[in-house]
């Protein structure tokens, strides 16, 4: 049997942000043994599975992210959406757009210490739409 379900994040401010959460809403009245592929609808924002407790983990990653992909680059052609635009499809399609994790007696099968992070690459990205197929 496969389910789909949508979710709208709400808009969060550029970084890295744990959305496990969101994930276990809709896994609620699941009870079997498969998997939960996630995918995000966009491009300049991405998702992937790391760290969950320590916070400043995320900060780092936004840290990185903004040394490899910098904003302002002499070379970018895509600029009329703002500075922060292009280095956000690039950051994008570095991490990738979705996440696959097992379900376990109804429950996503994620490491102690994993988490699912939406990778927000915008100053003002806005929501995001998810959709979560469930097989």
């Amino acid at each position: 049997m496969t389910k789909q379900h949508f979710i709208t994040l709400p808009a969060m401010p550029r970084g890295f942000h744990l959305i496990t959460p969101y994930i276990e809403q809709v896994l609620n009245n699941c009870s079997h043994t498969g998997l939960a592929h996630v995918f995000i609808q966009h491009t300049s924002a991405s998702l992937t599975i790391n760290e969950n407790a320590d916070p400043t983990v995320r900060q780092d990653f936004e840290s990185h992210f903004n040394v490899m992909v910098p904003e302002n680059a002499p070379y970018y052609t895509h600029t009329y959406e703002g500075s922060d635009d292009m280095p956000a499809h690039i950051k994008a399609s570095m991490l990738g757009p979705d996440v696959t994790v097992p379900i376990s007696n109804g429950k996503l099968a994620l490491g102690m210490w994993q988490g699912i992070y939406l990778c927000e690459h915008r100053n003002h990205g806005g929501p995001r739409n998810l959709v979560v197929t469930l097989v």
